[in-house]
């Protein structure tokens, strides 16, 4: 099919103009990134943000496939012989792999059959009489078919009613009505298998359940599944069978005779043996895929949250990975977050080194003249939190604040925290790793898998290549959102940044060390291996502080300098105070810079961002404390404490209150108003107030709700 085509169908599936769907493609094809496109070449794409350019590019790479897959089908059936100008055409006009796969069956390549086996006796004449339902008497037609392999009638008969079942089997109107029927009615049942009652203890909520499957949520399809892929469960996906052959016999069943009633036979047995279960393993990948869909865009969700959320910035950092017999992990950063010092301080029992740990804890905070404390929120989290807030932050007024591990320890065993620090062991990376969280949760967090950082639900059990793509595209999304400071940012972080790349950041960083920090965007063309592409999709999103040119710290393309130099020559100024100015910048008449290539859009970006250069579009962190309570057994119900928000999924958003078990806000509980998505009312890391509903101290469970409770406090 050809480009214009598929930009046709892309437009009308997506609701865009063409014009669009075809620079888009034009653009992507070109070897522009999805970050450049939505930021740069708004004019082209009519301003499309992020979203609707990962649409496009999906849907243009799924008729792509769709095409390969159409020419391998055209070529099959050409191969065999068998191809006519209608079959060519209705091959030509299918939209989904499934409509192509329909046509194609018959003509598919088959194992040995039952109706093979039939044809190969000669039986496929008498099955076409059957099967036209003209035969009064098809007993007596099939003694003409008697031979040394068919002895009888009825193995006769019973071979044509093999042929008859696969021709059912692969009717392509019988696969259409059918899979309308699937996706109306099919009901998803799951059962547990006899005997492991015991062992399958944990999915007891699924050992005699069924629920229509178009109702049926990703996160309890995936625990289905999880389930029997355990061995614990049985599932089954069908509809009404009754339903089923009703809509077989209205398309098969033309007369009332013998013959009718051999058909009718075929129908249940196609049914039966073919048809149900080719729809049910259709439906059950469909079903699959759905439901990856939406744990991934949860998954993904949760991590453009977590990756965007709000830095501390430059401060200098002392950082805590607290411990009980094995001490707190110390270490004191710079405003860069180099590592200026580490020991270990052991406050808690058994050693209980108090008096010697607060002491240690104020020369470093007055050596290194510390502006806040980072404490990693694992083990003897709380004890080091109140041992910090009540000894040492009070004397030097410093913020204090506890911040989340998941994923330190993967990231200080990487050969990434191996390469940053060769010389030092697990625990002081580790304690690094908190504190940078805590300055730049982006810049840091980018080191680790995202899938190793602990967020989403049944991240194990979905496509793991859609999984890591999709995450790799959101943190290239964040990343070049708040944009890189080339001068101090890790290769790892350069990689994510639009053009660049493994090989192109590492050369970054390698000029870096040789010639010292840049001093202007443009020098960045001296890197190794940096051509114009490169340079046009990743300079914008580089920045160089107090570069003689203010415009190289902010995300003012420089491809659009020339625009804001003849701004500030029309005003009469240079372009420091039109930064600076804000009523020469309310004399710019937008209109009079307008030009084929650069629009009202991108001008408007220009002035917006003249307004506020290099500013990170993050909000600033906030300082927490959580309500005074240890254990769960502090806990009763009706209680309101303070938790941050530490995991959302389709069915509620798990609550840290200071203790070890995170708490359950339910859906149900987390507004007064009904609502189907939990990230609508909150998001990662987000401050709230929860009741406790219920504590169940033997299953570790915490039950909160968020309903008609004032959220003003946190």
């Amino acid at each position: 099919m050809s480009t214009d085509i598929n930009i046709t169908i892309i437009s009308k599936n997506l609701g865009l103009h063409e014009w669009q769907v075809e620079n888009t493609i034009r653009l992507l094809d070109g070897g522009a990134t999805i970050p450049f496109i939505s930021r740069y070449r708004k004019e082209m794409t009519g301003s499309l943000d992020e979203v609707k350019l990962l649409h496009i590019r999906d849907e243009y790479q799924r008729l792509k496939d769709l095409d390969a897959r159409r020419e391998s089908v055209i070529k099959s059936i050409e191969e065999q012989e068998k191809m006519t100008p209608e079959l060519l055409r209705k091959i030509g006009d299918v939209q989904t792999m499934a409509e192509l796969e329909d046509i194609y069956l018959p003509f598919r390549p088959k194992r040995r059959t039952k109706a093979t086996v039939a044809k190969e006796k000669g039986l496929e004449p008498l099955a076409g009489i059957v099967f036209a339902q003209n035969e009064l008497h098809p007993d007596l037609k099939a003694e003409e078919f008697l031979s040394e392999e068919v002895k009888t009638i009825e193995e006769a008969l019973s071979g044509a009613c093999d042929i008859i079942a696969e021709w059912i089997n692969e009717d392509e109107t019988a696969r259409k009505r059918l899979r309308r029927l699937f996706e109306k009615e099919a009901v998803i049942y799951s059962k547990v298998i006899k005997g492991k009652e015991t062992d399958g203890i944990k999915y007891r909520d699924y050992f005699e359940w069924s629920e229509p499957l178009k109702k049926c949520p990703s996160h309890r399809l995936l625990a289905m599944r999880r389930g029997e892929e355990e061995g614990f469960l049985k599932l089954t996906i069908e509809p009404d069978e009754k339903n089923a052959l009703e809509i077989l016999n209205s398309l098969f069943i033309k007369s009332r005779n013998e013959s009718s009633e051999l058909v009718a036979g075929a129908i249940k047995d196609s049914w039966k043996r073919l048809l149900s279960s080719s729809m049910e393993t259709e439906f059950r990948n469909i079903s699959k895929e759905k439901a990856d869909e939406e744990a991934i865009k949860v998954f993904s969700d949760n991590l453009r949250q977590l990756l965007l959320a709000s830095p501390l910035g430059e401060k200098n950092v002392l950082a805590i990975d607290p411990g009980f017999r094995t001490g707190c992990k110390i270490v004191c950063l710079d405003r860069q977050g180099n590592l200026l010092h580490n020991e270990t301080i052991y406050p808690h029992p058994p050693q209980n080194q108090t008096a010697l740990s607060v002491k240690k804890i104020l020369t470093l905070v007055n050596a290194y003249k510390t502006e806040a404390i980072a404490i990693g929120n694992g083990t003897a989290s709380r004890e080091t939190e109140d041992f910090i807030k009540n000894y040492v932050r009070f004397q030097n007024d410093i913020q204090v604040f506890v911040v989340s591990e998941a994923g330190a320890s993967i990231y200080s065993a990487s050969k990434v925290a191996r390469d940053e620090f060769p010389d030092y062991d697990v625990t002081v990376r580790g304690a690094v790793s908190i504190g940078r969280r805590l300055m730049d949760p982006l810049a840091e967090l980018v080191k680790i898998d995202p899938k190793s950082i602990g967020v989403g639900q049944y991240q194990h059990d979905v496509d793991q290549n859609k999984l890591q793509n999709a995450l790799d595209e959101v943190v290239v999304s964040c990343v070049n959102a708040v944009g890189v400071e080339v001068n101090t940012a890790s290769s790892h972080l350069l990689t994510y940044v639009s053009g660049l790349g493994p090989q192109l950041a590492r050369n970054i960083v390698d000029y870096r060390a040789e010639n010292g920090p840049f001093t202007s965007r443009q020098e960045l063309m001296q890197v190794k291996r940096m051509g114009a592409k490169a340079f046009e999709q990743s300079a914008g999103f580089l920045r160089i502080r107090n570069a003689d040119n203010p415009l190289d710290s902010s995300s003012v393309h420089p491809e659009s300098y020339h625009v804001v130099e003849k701004m500030a020559k029309d005003l009469g100024c240079d372009i420091k105070e039109l930064i600076t100015n804000d009523s020469k910048r309310k004399e710019i008449r937008l209109e009079k810079y307008v030009t084929p290539v650069t629009g009202l859009p991108t001008l408007k970006d220009i002035i917006e961002e003249l307004a506020k250069p290099g500013r990170d579009p993050r909000s600033r962190i906030k300082e927490f404390r959580f309500a005074d309570i240890h254990e769960m057994e502090d806990l009763t119900e009706g209680m309101v404490v303070p938790g941050i928000v530490t995991n959302i999924t389709k069915f509620g958003a798990f609550v840290d209150i200071g203790i070890k078990q995170d708490g359950l806000v339910h859906i149900s509980n987390l507004s007064r108003t009904y609502i189907t998505d939990p990230s609508t009312v909150v998001k990662m890391h987000q401050h709230v107030m929860v009741r406790v509903i219920s504590v169940d101290l033997d299953r570790k469970r915490i039950q909160l709700s968020m309903k008609d409770v004032d959220q003003k406090k946190p």
